[in-house]
């Protein structure tokens, strides 16, 4: 790709100058030259890419434009500007089929759900449990008792750190942490560690964003007792070996939780096949509502797992002297759930299951190597995760630019970015940064709208 002030671009999607070199604007940091050269234990060596004279928009084999109908917000202006959504990564959008079943449950349909002896009762426990068989389903497991709704990723490792953390973890004992993690990943591991006496190890990165697998393998050990990993890394875009490293883990007899938030929306997840022990995701980063999220689990595992918290719905019967436990998933939980947000979630996954997911995540990984190509062409842009077979997340710095400012700019022109750390503060610590711009992209985005956010990056560079 030819620049508007004559300089070419990179290759294949990555700058044509090494951003990890030792000289330039941005040195390699000292956390990350632990892994500048060696062969790597999961991964085979990657051939070097073909150069390519200029970036090439995704070919339509995908009818994105008829997937962009379905979502109203698509559809407005932004100080006066066309909304281009690049920030998938902190939610995404929603399409009408949402917004449509959850005002129709508190238009027509509100009522409570179990034990209602009446029919707007049956009706709402049946689209509640119609959503626990969607999410099941996107997570291909057959067995609707291993799927428990929760608010989101955050609270469904909360939940695994206070019930099996408390009842697992003892001094001394290890818990994993992958360096690229989401603080929802990490900060509940620290708690209940320091409750427990027990120690957060860091699985530190290669400079292309991937996870250290050398050092991965040395660091398991008789004292580990559980890993925790993203499944695609918000901040960074890598998707990890999960099957692999899980394997792994169990033959030192670990369990595994993925962190499926940035995964599920982006590519067919099956946990029977990565065999995690747990994984957890977010409706909102799926195109369903807040407050909406699942945690799967084996069985086994779950049913071994004490209460987190007690209430009504998770029990069997109560008295002064003994309370028994309802079965799995109701045992964990607790109260009344988000009824609503359950109804968004079914329709969603409804509306996610009806795309062609070959198709459309193909498609994302086209867009993501155009959105690459174009952007690593920007005079002193600077990406951060170039790891191969990544999702569409942009994070990068400019020379001489606040990512702030920068992330100001781009708004007034409607196109809608995040700047700050992304709660993955030890990812962008490893780079020797504090904050960055992130361009999040997700399946109704276009090679249009990546444009518009490279044309205004130029802008802002000067050129």
């Amino acid at each position: 790709m030819t620049t508007p002030d004559g300089h070419g671009g990179g290759t294949a999607g990555f700058p044509a100058a090494d951003p990890f070199s030792s000289a330039g604007a941005f040195p390699l940091p000292s956390t990350l030259s632990h892994a500048v050269t060696g062969a790597r234990y999961w991964l085979p060596p990657q051939a070097a890419p073909a150069p390519s004279a200029a970036p090439a928009p995704p070919p339509v084999a995908f009818d994105v434009e008829a997937v962009r109908r379905e979502f109203p917000q698509l559809h407005r202006e932004v100080n006066g500007r066309p909304l281009v959504w690049l920030d998938n990564g902190a939610t995404t959008l929603k399409p009408r089929q949402v917004t449509e079943a959850v005002g129709e449950h508190y238009a027509r349909d509100t009522s409570n759900v179990h034990r209602g002896a009446h029919a707007l009762a049956r009706q709402a426990t049946q689209v509640y449990e119609e959503g626990r068989e969607e999410a099941a389903k996107l997570l291909r497991t057959r067995d609707t008792g291993e799927v428990v709704f929760v608010r989101g990723t955050t609270e469904a490792v909360n939940l695994v750190a206070q019930s099996w953390g408390r009842a697992n973890l003892g001094v001394g004992d290890e818990i994993l942490v992958s360096t690229a993690e989401h603080h929802s990943n990490l900060v509940p591991w620290q708690l209940i560690a320091a409750e427990r006496r027990a120690r957060v190890v860091p699985i530190p990165l290669l400079p292309d964003g991937r996870l250290d697998q050398d050092a991965y393998r040395d660091l398991l050990g008789n004292k580990t007792r559980l890993v925790a990993l993203t499944h695609a890394s918000n901040t960074l875009g890598t998707v990890p070996p999960v099957a692999e490293m899980t394997a792994l883990a169990h033959r030192w007899g670990a369990r595994v939780l993925v962190d499926g938030a940035q995964a599920v929306c982006h590519f067919p997840v099956d946990v029977t096949e990565l065999d995690a022990d747990f994984y957890a995701f977010s409706g909102h980063k799926v195109f369903a509502p807040t407050g909406i999220g699942v945690l799967y689990g084996k069985r086994e595992v779950l049913e071994a797992m004490p209460p987190w918290q007690g209430g009504g719905n998770m029990i069997d019967s109560v008295s002064f002297g003994r309370t028994s436990y309802a079965p799995l998933p109701h045992r964990l939980e607790a109260g009344t759930g988000h009824i609503a947000g359950v109804a968004g979630l079914r329709a969603a996954l409804r509306y996610l299951g009806s795309l062609d997911r070959e198709a459309a995540t193909a498609y994302e990984e086209r867009l993501t190597a155009y959105a690459t190509r174009a952007l690593s062409a920007v005079p002193g842009i600077r990406l951060l995760g170039t790891a191969p077979g990544k999702i569409g997340v942009l994070t990068f710095l400019v020379a001489g630019a606040d990512p702030m400012e920068l992330a100001g700019l781009l708004d007034r022109q409607g196109i809608a970015v995040r700047a700050g750390h992304h709660c993955a503060q030890p990812a962008l610590a490893a780079y020797g940064v504090t904050s960055a711009v992130r361009a999040s992209l997700a399946v109704y985005n276009t090679a249009r709208e990546v444009d518009a956010l490279t044309s205004a990056l130029y802008e802002a560079v000067g050129v």
